[in-house]
């Protein structure tokens, strides 16, 4: 059932990013960037809220009264600071819930990923508090309507020794000093929100806390055009002395609020309630058994810290050497961090499969797939292919079905991310001959499963990050493909279209010399190559 409903979720997001795909491009797709969009989308509140809050009267006539100022007499200015706040606030509203959504879908939420979507979980009360404390503050007819139905909902609860709901009774039951508490409320909830949002990347090495230029450029811009179009309006003064009879909710926020008045308060507390103990439960509702975690050989590890960098869920630590070798530090891995990526042995300097006359263990390795068995998968790949366009695809299982592009002149290596991959591979594969080309296929740019993988990738192949592809490897004979598992279709049309160059450009030419022979060599050579990527 709910790999089914995963499954439908995957299909239906798939669709929708392939369009934003066609119209922005992967690399400023908002739905890979929802996260850090929830960031921007409350610094855009926070900037509006402090201009409006120079001018909000914090007293019963003068609340609408300053809101009413702001919004016709300075609308120029004010108006639109109180209408980019309503959308900024309705905006992270969609955005948050599209990203747990999504999250859930791609199955981003179990094992050691637990902790942020707990976390995650507990700010959506502390997101709907804000929104909905902001609202009473305008104390138009929907405040005067919230205010009432809030203190119903919460009279239900036996914490409160007197009924909440009889501060509203009529308009001398409130007085000005609510207005003061309600201001305090509606600074100090989202400073806890911020807190809250803080304490939810704390696992997540590198978090992405801005979007690109162009996605906030781009926000901002279609905020502001429908700030001036359909500006955010109040609905008549506030008036405890008379029942609301029509107002116009902000569905974003307010989705229960009718629920109350038609159900009961109890009922909706368990819709709420019920719904959000589900959510806390849903990563051990199957628990899913993590790879087993990287581990370090020290007899192979000088501490240079590559693996601790590269690690997108800070599970390498480096500490000081614990063995007697002289080097100052080690490695380390937090098991209960590693999400068995692979990406901290693709940054291992030792990891090349150069290695012939020791065994090749890495400082730092996956237990289930070792850079030994990398290596040997490679060799067994290669081996039968044949013809001059012979490519060896080593892709992430996040990219779909790799195993449909095999063929005669095909061959793939499957990897947990494409960052599990040395450079030295690509480097061994092509300068000994061995394919006349590789492809590397990773998820969507913006949108691996690991988070980072892609983009280490792509900063090794361009010599930016250690370990770095050697110059002497021709990037023409290497392809890049970052792709969504829904894109079979075009990843079958790069993999055409890379072979059809590599055809028009024959066999490797070692040093821009003869073509050699087209057998392949013994990979039985010396050792040499492989202390140039073992030093850096």
């Amino acid at each position: 059932m709910l790999e089914a409903i995963q499954r439908t979720g995957r299909q239906a997001f798939a669709f929708v990013e392939n369009a934003f795909d066609a119209a922005f491009g992967p690399r400023i797709n908002p739905f890979y960037h929802l996260g850090a969009l929830s960031f921007f989308f409350f610094w855009v509140v926070t900037a509006s809220g402090i201009y409006l809050f120079i001018f909000f009267e914090t007293s019963i006539e003068g609340a609408y009264r300053s809101v009413e100022y702001l919004t016709h007499s300075q609308w120029y200015l004010g108006g639109v600071a109180r209408s980019l706040h309503r959308y900024a606030s309705d905006a992270m509203v969609v955005v948050v819930l599209l990203h747990l959504v999504r999250e859930f879908v791609l199955d981003r939420y179990r094992g050691v990923r637990w902790y942020a979507w707990i976390t995650g979980v507990m700010l959506l009360w502390f997101l709907y508090a804000s929104g909905i404390g902001g609202y009473w503050l305008v104390w138009d007819r929907l405040a005067q309507y919230i205010a009432v139905v809030t203190a119903e909902w919460l009279d239900w609860l036996p914490i409160f020794s007197e009924s909440i709901a009889r501060n509203f009774l009529n308009s001398a039951t409130v007085s000005d000093r609510f207005f003061s508490l309600l201001s305090f409320m509606h600074i100090g909830i989202p400073l806890f929100l911020l807190l809250g949002m803080w304490i939810h990347i704390q696992r997540i090495s590198r978090a992405k806390t801005n979007p690109p230029r162009a996605i906030m450029i781009g926000t901002l811009t279609a905020l502001t055009a429908l700030s001036l179009v359909y500006p955010a309006l109040s609905q008549g003064p506030a008036d405890l002395d008379t029942v609301v009879g029509v107002v116009q909710p902000d569905w974003f926020y307010l989705m229960l609020y009718p629920l109350i008045d038609v159900w009961s308060p109890g009922a909706v507390w368990a819709i709420a309630g019920g719904g959000t103990l589900l959510l806390m439960i849903l990563p051990w509702l199957p628990r899913r058994q993590e790879a087993a975690a990287a581990v370090v050989s020290l007899a192979n590890c000088n501490g240079c810290g590559r693996c601790f960098a590269d690690c997108p869920y800070s599970a390498v630590i480096i500490q000081p050497r614990t063995d007697g070798l002289p080097y100052e530090s080690e490695a380390s891995v937090n098991p209960d961090l590693c999400t068995a990526c692979g990406i901290c042995a693709g940054a291992c300097p030792t990891a090349t499969p150069f290695r012939r006359t020791t065994e090749l263990v890495a400082g730092i390795d996956m237990p289930l797939l070792p850079v030994r068995e990398i290596r040997q998968r490679t060799l067994d790949a290669m081996m039968g292919l044949s013809g001059n366009d012979r490519v060896l695809v080593y892709g992430c299982h996040s990219s779909g079905n790799l195993a449909s592009l095999e063929t005669s002149g095909v061959g793939v290596v499957a990897l947990p991310c494409v960052g599990a991959l040395p450079p030295a591979f690509i480097d061994f594969v092509v300068t000994r001959r061995h394919a006349d080309g590789v492809m590397l296929v990773g998820c969507a740019a913006g949108d691996c499963y690991h988070r980072l993988g892609v983009e280490w990738m792509e900063q090794r192949l361009a010599g930016q990050r250690d370990p770095y592809l050697r110059g002497r490897v021709s990037r023409d004979r290497i392809a890049t493909v970052w792709v969504a598992p829904s894109g079979a279709a075009l990843l079958m049309r790069e993999l055409e279209a890379f072979r059809a160059r590599l055809r028009e450009m024959g066999p490797y030419q070692k040093g821009g010399g003869l073509p050699p022979s087209s057998a392949p060599p013994d990979p039985n050579q010396d050792e040499a190559r492989d202390v140039s990527y073992r030093m850096g």
